[in-house]
C-alpha cells in the first residue's frame, strides 16, 4: 500500500470511528431542567443574614463551589427541615419539554445523566415522575441530624479535576465515558458546568454558562426550553448521517 492509500485509509477509519461514537447527555439540574436555581430560591425566601456575600463569591469563584453551597446551607437551623423541603418542591417548575427530551433520548438509545450540584432531598422528588432510574442522577445529600444543614458530598473531584473543590464534580462522571467512544453532549447554565463544557463535543447553554463559552470561545448553542434542544439534536445528526 502506498503511502497516499494509507492516509485515504486513515481517513475512512476515522470518520467510521466518528460517525460510530455513542451520544451520552450530562444534563444540569438546577436552572437547566428547572426553570429557576432551587439552592438560590430556598436562601433567598428564607433569607438568613450574610447569604448575598456567599452568593456572589462564589459565582465569581472567589471561593470553591464546594464551600460556598455548604457555607450557605450551614446558615440554616436543621430544625426548618420540613419548611425547607417543602418550599423547594412546591417552588420550583420543570423546563418545558423536559419530557420531550427524554423521549427522544430513549428513542435514540441515548444514555441520560442528571449531574446535578443540587440537593437530594429537592433533586430526587422532582424527578420521581420522569422515571430516570437513580443510579443516572448524581447529586449532593443534606444531613439534618446536627444544628445546621450539612451538605454531604458523595461525588467528589477526581485527579484530573482542576478546581478540587466542585462538591459534586461533573468533569469527573463526564471522564467516565471517553471522547474516544462517546460524543459527549452537556447541556447546563451556570458555573457548576464551566470545566464540563471544556471537555464536551457540544454544549448547550444558558444563562451564566453562555457568558463562560463566549469569553472561552467555546462551541455552544443557546436554549430557552428543551424542545429547542431535541430540535438542534435531531438537526445535528442528520447532518451526520448526510454527511454534512
Amino acid at each position: 500500500m502506498n503511502h497516499e492509500s494509507a492516509r485515504s485509509g486513515t481517513a475512512i477509519h476515522t470518520e467510521v470511528s466518528s460517525a460510530a461514537k455513542k451520544r451520552v447527555i450530562f444534563c444540569d439540574f438546577d436552572g437547566t431542567i428547572t426553570e429557576n436555581d432551587n439552592i438560590i430560591a430556598i436562601i433567598k425566601h428564607f433569607n438568613p443574614q450574610g447569604w448575598g456575600t456567599l452568593v456572589k463569591d462564589t459565582i465569581e469563584q472567589r471561593m470553591s463551589i464546594q464551600q460556598g453551597v455548604g457555607d450557605l446551607f450551614r446558615l440554616l437551623p436543621a430544625s426548618m427541615k420540613e419548611e425547607v423541603i417543602r418550599f423547594s418542591i412546591s417552588n420550583a417548575v420543570i423546563r418545558d419539554g423536559f419530557q420531550e427530551l427524554l423521549d427522544y433520548c430513549h428513542e435514540e438509545e441515548i444514555e441520560f445523566f442528571v449531574t446535578s450540584g443540587g440537593i437530594d432531598f429537592f433533586v430526587y422528588p422532582l424527578l420521581q415522575p420522569f422515571g430516570i432510574p437513580q443510579d443516572h442522577i448524581y447529586c449532593n445529600r443534606a444531613d439534618f441530624t446536627g444544628e445546621r444543614i450539612e451538605i454531604l458530598w458523595p461525588h467528589s473531584c477526581d485527579e484530573h479535576c482542576p478546581n478540587g473543590g466542585c462538591g459534586m464534580c461533573k468533569t469527573a462522571v463526564i471522564r467516565r465515558y471517553p471522547a474516544e467512544s462517546y460524543e459527549r453532549i452537556l447541556i447546563g447554565d451556570s458555573i457548576t458546568d464551566f470545566e464540563g463544557a471544556k471537555l464536551a463535543d457540544q454544549v448547550y447553554s444558558r444563562s451564566h454558562l453562555t457568558l463562560k463559552c463566549r469569553e472561552l470561545d467555546l462551541p455552544h448553542h443557546e436554549f430557552a426550553t428543551f424542545h429547542g434542544v431535541v430540535a438542534s439534536l435531531k438537526e445535528r445528526q442528520h447532518s451526520k448521517k448526510e454527511g454534512i
